[in-house]
């Protein structure tokens, strides 16, 4: 899988612009608040369509026009996709995302049409960061290779926030004639909630294995890295049975306090939590290790290779990881930003593109020599 041609109007800070990437890495480079995220920002927005800086889609056009336009024509083993995205100031007004020039009813019917791995500075945070972060990053890669998955978690987090809802009622002493329908909304967070579950293990299961290899050799073989799932039980009777025994501390606090939306999962580095002793080293190893993990993943499962986003992450990482991450890299459509060609340490790349001010000005064809 590759892209081809991304074309933008009126997107962030472009006017208008057209990318053709190398099928192998493209460099994207120039100072910062230039441009250089706001095109990472809409090749995932054609994979995902949203944003992975924000939840509001204004935000993405540019300053004074009715509208942005991002396109994105991709290359995949079985076919061309093109992915189309319109996005409007307004809120009244939605995003039209469109597939092969159909307008795409259901976000979910997008998943798994062009796949990509991002990785940003706030991914190396992941180890160290609370459960939202590695959520985030479970759920946004699973939906990607998995529509079911994307499905249930969207029934799951509106049948939770109608219980948390009542449940807020509640706790202010209204709509009691309605405290019977918590059964109602018990019997769909456990339905949905044990789907979520049971495709996060597997996945965990596979991701685990994948990082494991990739950890030891970017460790030298000193070290092991495993993972394991924290949170509730597969089962959509442990579950419901779990809501209903802390019905009443729900209602107290005023929302659920059980369920996949507040799991985890640990990271060990031989056999020690990585979050509460691995230097900050080690905790970017593993980071590194996870994103490389999950190329691999998605390539197994989906029979194709995803594109890579390296969002100014050279900078954050020392001479040794960049040359890990850059060595494994081949097969691989990537896209890397970074200030100066330098940070790349001297490693090859097919195609680097200077950006300034929302324009992208030279573009290098050549392949430096190690």
């Amino acid at each position: 899988m590759r892209i081809e041609k991304l074309q933008l109007k009126n997107f962030r800070n472009y006017e208008q612009a057209q990318l053709c990437p190398a099928p192998g890495i493209t460099v994207l480079y120039g100072e910062n608040a230039q441009g250089k995220t706001n095109l990472m920002e809409a090749m995932y927005l054609c994979c995902v369509g949203r944003s992975q800086r924000t939840a509001k889609d204004r935000e993405l056009v540019r300053w004074g026009e009715e509208a942005a336009y991002v396109q994105a024509d991709v290359r995949r083993a079985d076919g061309p996709r093109r992915v189309g995205v319109a996005l409007f100031p307004s809120e009244q007004k939605k995003k039209k995302i469109t597939l092969n020039g159909e307008t795409v009813k259901r976000i979910g019917e997008l998943m798994g049409q062009v796949n990509a791995v991002l990785f940003s500075p706030d991914d190396l945070r992941l180890v160290k960061d609370g459960p939202d972060a590695r959520r985030r990053f479970l759920d946004m890669e699973i939906s990607q290779i998995r529509p079911a998955y994307f499905y249930a978690l969207q029934r799951y987090v509106r049948a939770l926030n109608q219980r948390n809802g009542l449940l807020h009622a509640l706790q202010a002493g209204k709509e009691e004639t309605l405290a019977s329908t918590l059964t109602e909304w018990d019997e769909l967070l456990a339905t949905y909630g044990a789907s979520i579950v049971d495709h996060r293990l597997r996945y965990l299961e596979r991701l685990s294995e994948k990082a494991r290899q990739v950890h030891s050799a970017l460790s030298g073989e000193r070290e092991t890295l495993s993972l394991r799932y924290a949170g509730c039980d597969a089962s959509a009777e442990a579950i419901k049975k779990i809501l209903f025994s802390a019905r009443s501390d729900d209602i107290r606090r005023g929302f659920t306090g059980y369920g996949p939306h507040r799991d985890d999962y640990k990271l060990f580095i031989n056999g020690k939590d990585a979050r509460a002793f691995g230097s900050q080293g080690q905790q970017r190893t593993v980071a590194l290790s996870l994103k490389l993990a999950e190329i691999e993943v998605m390539r197994e499962e989906t029979s194709e290779t995803p594109i890579l986003l390296l969002d100014d992450v050279m900078s954050e990482l020392d001479v040794a990881r960049r040359r890990m991450l850059l060595s494994y890299l081949g097969g691989v459509q990537t896209m890397i930003t970074c200030t100066h060609l330098d940070d790349l340490g001297g490693a090859k790349y097919e195609k680097a593109i200077a950006i300034h001010g929302g324009v992208l000005q030279n573009s290098v064809d050549k392949m430096l020599q190690n």
